[in-house]
């Protein structure tokens, strides 16, 4: 089949499913790509331009080294172009695994009858926090099962909560969330309780493996989940995130709908997502998973790099799923968010005596294993900006808000003093000696960096005062 643009089937309406499995096949099997063509696509994102589906599959088909090169050097680029050598880090937070769901890639499945099911209480919910605050967290995202407990209220509850749980110098500054889809009124109620990112995954795009993959309960409903976003945005929470489970189907497929969500949210909303996730299926209690569409480390890394081209202003997130190795090399080609001192065992975060996995009691298997403060260490060793910044979201600078100043360039010029600030705290109340002393001569070249005086001279006098005991101090 031929493609053209009179092939497009589905047109983007609120509320209404907007993925033709057809249509993204023939996009990829009827795009060819060149040195030529994946040059000129590389120069239309370097002008922060969203790319098209189309264009999308000509980067996906690109396989010969000179293109792919192209394509790692043109997201490094653009990443330095947007973001500059910030990193967000954050920390994903259980609350509760219990499930009626049963997804065959989850070690939280109903039918998985070795799955220790643990729902904290609001002591231990509050124990963890001032854990992992005394570790310098600043960002938190909030992960449930699907079950009838963790319903809105549950999770706008256990939300202000965690806002409300404050030890020594430490605060949890925004809270995310990942957790089952909700009907319009559910989104409006966790809205209210000052909630940050509402995450969901599709898992994966495709109709027909979709089914496969859910066979029972509520999320076997493929057009539900795919609307769930829809709804947070009538329910007026602009800021969501969407991903895919990459090894249930092929990875080239999931990448183009990922955009074509993007897409369609900003077609219908005049937002995209806040951020892309794309993790790898792994390891897990009970696991019974094919390899067929298992995604190689050179896949995985040219789709992160792909996917930055795509849309140049969606945060992308990296998990401790995967090993150091990968999360080093990802971070040169687009990744802006990544996790540190992960634990996803439930109340794991303060007992400090039991360090080693249980998959019984996980999701899945992480593979970076270190703390944050190693994290932290290394990513100030290799000339990033780790960030701790909350500023935007609390200053109402989210969906259409945060386009408006991220396009122009503002990600930057507001992004990058934050950050600095953030780290300034960091090393003052959280750091050994030497990373702090690492900590203060990268933040010192960095304000040398920013360009507008002003800027550099309020920068230099916040983080004076912090110095002096201040903290939350934002541009």
């Amino acid at each position: 089949m031929i493609f053209s643009p009179q092939h497009y089937r589905i047109s983007d309406e609120p509320m209404k499913p907007f993925i033709d499995a057809d249509e993204i096949w023939d996009i990829l099997q009827n795009t060819p790509s060149t040195t030529e063509s994946v040059q000129s696509v590389i120069e239309k994102s370097l002008q922060k331009h969203r790319l098209s589906l189309k264009e999308t599959a000509v980067l996906i088909n690109a396989i010969d080294e000179k293109s792919i090169r192209l394509i790692k050097d043109g997201a490094t680029q653009l990443k330095q172009q947007i973001y500059g050598n910030r990193i967000v880090l954050f920390a994903p937070f259980y609350i509760g695994n219990q499930c009626v769901n049963n997804c065959q890639y989850c070690g939280f499945r109903v039918s998985n009858k070795e799955a220790v099911r643990v729902t904290l209480s609001d002591d231990e919910i509050v124990n963890e926090v001032k854990a992992l605050e005394d570790n310098g967290q600043k960002r938190l995202i909030l992960v449930y099962g699907e079950h009838p407990h963790y319903n809105a209220e549950y999770i706008a509850h256990t939300a202000r909560l965690v806002y409300a749980t404050k030890h020594g110098n430490g605060e949890i500054r925004r809270v995310n969330i990942n957790a089952a889809p909700l009907e319009i009124e559910g989104f409006r109620t966790v809205k209210e309780a000052g909630i940050g990112t509402y995450q969901i995954f599709q898992e994966t795009y495709h109709p027909e493996i979709y089914k496969k993959y859910h066979p029972s309960a509520k999320k076997s409903d493929y057009a539900y989940r795919l609307t769930s976003l829809d709804r947070a945005q009538e329910a007026g929470l602009d800021d969501v995130g969407i991903g895919a489970l990459f090894g249930l189907y092929d990875w080239r497929f999931e990448v183009m709908s990922l955009v074509r969500h993007v897409n369609h949210l900003e077609a219908c909303y005049s937002v995209g997502p806040h951020t892309i996730s794309f993790p790898r299926v792994q390891n897990f209690s009970e696991a019974n998973m094919s390899d067929e569409y298992k995604v190689s480390d050179a896949d995985f890394v040219k789709l992160i790099a792909i996917l930055r081209l795509a849309v140049p202003y969606t945060g992308l997130i990296l998990t401790a799923r995967e090993p150091q190795a990968i999360r080093d090399e990802a971070l040169k080609y687009g990744v802006s968010q990544m996790d540190g001192g992960t634990k996803l065992e439930l109340g794991s975060y303060s007992d400090t005596k039991n360090e080693i996995q249980d998959l019984n009691r996980e999701q899945f298997q992480i593979n970076d294993n270190r703390s944050l403060q190693d994290i932290m260490n290394e990513l100030i060793e290799n000339q990033y900006l780790p960030s701790f910044c909350t500023a935007c979201y609390r200053k109402g600078r989210t969906g259409e808000h945060f386009m408006e100043f991220s396009v122009p360039g503002f990600i930057k010029k507001f992004c990058t003093p934050n950050a600095i600030l953030t780290l300034a705290e960091y090393l003052e109340d959280y750091a050994n000696e030497a990373t702090a002393q690492k900590g203060w001569a990268l933040i010192e070249r960095e304000i040398e960096h920013i360009d507008d005086e002003k800027t550099k001279t309020q920068t230099r006098e916040k983080i004076a005062q912090i110095r002096l005991g201040k903290r939350d101090l934002q541009f």
